[in-house]
């Protein structure tokens, strides 16, 4: 059995969502499980969002909630390896509308 390696980040509003999103942009991270209490207000709710929205772009599997996070963990491809595509965007940069 692979045990993963485990990177320690700074608490969220400390700049860890950054360090975080960081790494999502470098090909890094292949799975994000990510609780958080959506009764509770988030005082870093932008720093949240943008973390989900590179998730989005990247390509990664992202849970947020326990049942999400079960059905990946519990998922036969759980095991195997998994290359994300991700979409390039730089022909858009520069585009005139």
């Amino acid at each position: 059995m692979v045990v993963p390696s485990i990177t320690r980040l700074k608490s969220g509003p400390l700049g860890g969502d950054q360090q975080l999103g960081a790494l999502i942009s470098e090909q890094k991270v292949g799975m994000l499980i990510f609780f958080w209490d959506p009764m509770q207000p988030q005082p870093h709710d932008v720093d949240v969002k943008a973390l989900l929205r590179i998730c989005a772009l990247y390509n990664v599997v992202t849970a947020t909630n326990r049942a999400t996070a079960d059905f990946i963990v519990s998922s036969t491809l759980f095991h195997q390896d998994y290359k994300p595509i991700i979409k390039d965007y730089r022909s858009y940069v520069n585009r005139v509308v």
